[in-house]
Formats: structure tokens, sequence, C-alpha cells
């Protein structure tokens, strides 16, 4: 997968039926922000390499959460930063946790997965890891 960030906007702005890249842009940078507070060590630069510049610093920059987040709690946190109601911020985390899960490797799926809570998987478009 082509992973310029005209590539991920495009993806993404597609999957969240975005009505334009600005939409998208906002949606990548709110979510980044938010899931890179929550991850740490290799998982965190592994991710932030595997982004576009400008989205990998998101991540790899994000100020680390002081406790983990609960699926819900994660959408609710992405909701408080796009004003979004819960419906509205859903779409916007899945559009791109499913395409990050997309250009991440099963492996490193698998790793990010592991430090996030229970219940997270499906806002990457996965399964529960077992």
């Amino acid at each position: 997968m082509d992973t310029s960030l005209e590539a991920l906007l495009d993806r993404v702005q597609e999957r969240g039926s975005f009505t334009s890249r600005q939409q998208a842009a906002g949606a990548v940078e709110n979510v980044l922000l938010v899931l890179g507070a929550h991850l740490v060590g290799d998982d965190r630069t592994d991710l932030a390499r595997l982004l576009p510049d400008g989205c990998g610093a998101l991540v790899a920059e994000a100020e680390p959460a002081g406790e983990p987040l609960s699926a819900e709690e994660f959408v609710d946190t992405v909701a408080a930063r796009t004003g979004d109601d819960t419906t509205g911020a859903r779409r916007v985390v899945t559009s791109v946790l499913g395409t990050l899960a997309d250009v991440a490797d099963d492996a490193l799926l698998r790793r990010i997965l592991t430090q996030l809570p229970p219940g997270h998987a499906g806002l990457f478009g996965r399964v529960e890891p077992a």
C-alpha cells in the first residue's frame, strides 16, 4: 500500500465517507494524537515509521497518557477533541484505525492491540486477539 500522505488521506476519506480531504486530515490528526498517547516503546516508534512524516510525528510525539482508555473511552476522547457525537466519533476512529490496520503488518498490529485494553480490535476492524 502507498503510504504517502495523500494516499493515507484518500483511504481515510473513503472509509469514513468524509466529504473533504480536510475532514479526513482532521480525523487522522485527532485519532493519532490519542493513539500515540497510549502506545510506548518500539510499537509506538514502529508505527510512526510506517506513516507519512507529519502523521508519524503525531504518534511519536504525543504526550503519554496517565491511564489506559477502554475502547468506549477512546471514542469519547476523540469526540471531545472533534466535537462529534459518539456515532460521529466512532466513524472518525474506525476510519483512521482501520486504515492503520491495513498499513501495519499483523505482528505490529498484535503488539499495538496488546498495549491497549481489550475491546480495541473492533475499532481497527479486527477481532480481539486470543
